[in-house]
C-alpha cells in the first residue's frame, strides 16, 4: 500500500479501562461530486479493495450483458456466508448458463461463517469451490463467458476479455488501476486509491438508471445474500435506506449513499475486528442511520469468562 507518514489509530481495544491494542487506518467520505468532505491519514493512498470490488465487478459483467435475477446478481457481489439460501442462489445461476459447480475455478473451502461451517464438517463434506465465500462471483464471471462466446477455463487470466471489463470499467469511473494481484479466490485483485472506492461506491448508490442502478438495486433488494446471517454488512443495508455497503479481506470497507455520497476505510494492520467499529462512527458523524444500528456497529464486546469487559472503540472520529 502507498501511503504517506504513518497512518493515525482510528480503533483501540480497551479492556477494564486498559487500552491493550490499537488499530491504524485511513477514512475518507466524498460527495456527490467526488469531493472529500472527512478524512483520516492518506486517503490517496492505493489499497487492493479485495472482496469490496466485488459490486464494480458485477457491475462489468452487467455491462457485458449479462442478466440475472436480482437474488443472482446480489449473490454476484457477495462474500457470502455459505448458507444454503446461498449455495442455492449459486446453483441456480450456474444452471441458468447451462455450467455446473465442476466449471467453478475459485480456491477450494469451507464457508465462511462459523455455523454453516460447522454443519458442512459435521456432514463429512470436504473443501468447495462452491462453499467458498467468492462463488458467486465467479459463476456470474463464468456466465458472461458464455454468453459472450468467451473461453471459461482461463476467465482467471488477467488478459481474459472477462478481467479486461472489470479493468475498463474501473476506469470508467476516472480511476486508475495502480497494480494487478491474485486474490484469494484466484482472481485478479487491483488496486485503486481509497478515495476512488469511495467515489465509485457513491456514485453507484445514487444512480437512477442502468446497470448501475440494477446492481445497487439488486444489493439492497437482497443484503442477506451479500453477506449473511449475523453480518454487519447486511445489518447495515438492511438498516440504512439505500445504502450499498460490502466489506473486504484485510480490513476494507467501503459504501455508498442514495445521495451520492462514499465511504471507505482501510485499516492497515488487515485487521477485521476495527472495519465495522470505524464504520459506525463515521455514520455516527454523518448521522447516517439509526443509533440502535450505529452503536451496535461502534462497540464490540471483548469477554472474560462469558462476560463482557470491555470493546473495541473508535478513536478520534
Amino acid at each position: 500500500m502507498v501511503n504517506v507518514g504513518e497512518p493515525p489509530v482510528v480503533a483501540q481495544v480497551v479492556r477494564n479501562g486498559f487500552v491493550e491494542s490499537s488499530h491504524r487506518g485511513i477514512v475518507v467520505v466524498t460527495r456527490a461530486d467526488g469531493s472529500v468532505s472527512y478524512s483520516r491519514g492518506d486517503f490517496d493512498a492505493h489499497i487492493l479493495p479485495r472482496s469490496s470490488l466485488k459490486p464494480i465487478q458485477a457491475l462489468a459483467m452487467v455491462r457485458c450483458g449479462l442478466s440475472l435475477p436480482s437474488d443472482q446478481l446480489a449473490l454476484a457481489c457477495a462474500s457470502h456466508s455459505g448458507e444454503p439460501m446461498h449455495l442455492a442462489t449459486v446453483r441456480n445461476l450456474l444452471h441458468g448458463a447451462g455450467l455446473s459447480e465442476a466449471d467453478l475455478r475459485n480456491t477450494p473451502d469451507l464457508p465462511l461463517m462459523d455455523d454453516p461451517r460447522h454443519r458442512w464438517i459435521a456432514e463429512g463434506r470436504a473443501p468447495s469451490s462452491l462453499a467458498q465465500n467468492c462463488s458467486g462471483k465467479h459463476a456470474a464471471m463464468l456466465a458472461t463467458c458464455v454468453l459472450n462466446d468467451w473461453p471459461r477455463e482461463t476467465y482467471l487470466n488477467r488478459g481474459h476479455p472477462c478481467q479486461q471489463a472489470v479493468i475498463e470499467t474501473t476506469r470508467s469511473f476516472g480511476q486508475n488501476v495502480y497494480w494487478t494481484s491474485i486474490d484469494g479466490c484466484g482472481a485478479p485483485a487491483y488496486a485503486i486509491s481509497l478515495v476512488g472506492l469511495a467515489r465509485i461506491f457513491g456514485l453507484m448508490a445514487k444512480a437512477t438508471d442502468g446497470a448501475e442502478k440494477e446492481v445497487a438495486d439488486a444489493m439492497r433488494a437482497h443484503p442477506e445474500l451479500v453477506g449473511g446471517t449475523g453480518r454487519d454488512v447486511t445489518d447495515l443495508m438492511s438498516g440504512v435506506p439505500g445504502m450499498i455497503a460490502k466489506d473486504g479481506a484485510e480490513g476494507v470497507y467501503a459504501a455508498g449513499l442514495p445521495d451520492g455520497r462514499g465511504i471507505a476505510i482501510k485499516i492497515t494492520d488487515g485487521g477485521i475486528r476495527a472495519r465495522p467499529v470505524v464504520m459506525g462512527a463515521v455514520l455516527r458523524r454523518l448521522w447516517v442511520g439509526d443509533e440502535k444500528l450505529r452503536r451496535r456497529m461502534m462497540e464490540m464486546p471483548i469477554y472474560g469468562r462469558g462476560v463482557p469487559v470491555g470493546a473495541v472503540i473508535p478513536v478520534d472520529m
